[in-house]
């Protein structure tokens, strides 16, 4: 079963490969459907200028918003991180407990007509 972390970022590919030790395991995109004499195929995904990558809690990158599925980069190093925080300006969001109020109590009569 896919694994779905906390929090990841969407980022456009060019942005993250600004980064000078930049690789990218292309062979675990996602497979593209395709069709080659009339037989439809599952062909490697080649990435355009345009395409998003999701950058996990975890600093791994990967091709969809599943942690463990279709990992394009994962050379996590500290420099790695600094680019991300530095540049990318990353950042898990920490939430507090959530505080859930008493409800408020009115004093409303349903269906009762005090106008006579």
């Amino acid at each position: 079963m896919s694994r779905m972390g906390k929090y990841c970022k969407a980022y456009p590919i060019n942005q993250l490969r600004e980064f000078s030790q930049w690789t990218e395991q292309s062979e675990n995109a996602r497979k593209e459907k395709g069709e080659i004499d009339g037989v439809e195929v599952e062909m490697a995904r080649q990435f355009a200028k345009s395409d998003f990558l999701y950058l996990q809690e975890n600093y791994v990158v990967t091709g969809g918003i599943f942690s463990d599925e279709n990992i394009i980069f994962d050379n996590v190093t500290s420099e790695w991180k600094d680019f991300c925080h530095k540049v990318l300006e990353f950042e898990v969001p920490v939430y507090g407990p959530l505080k859930v109020s008493e409800p408020v109590k009115t004093d409303v009569s349903v269906g009762s007509d005090d106008s006579q």
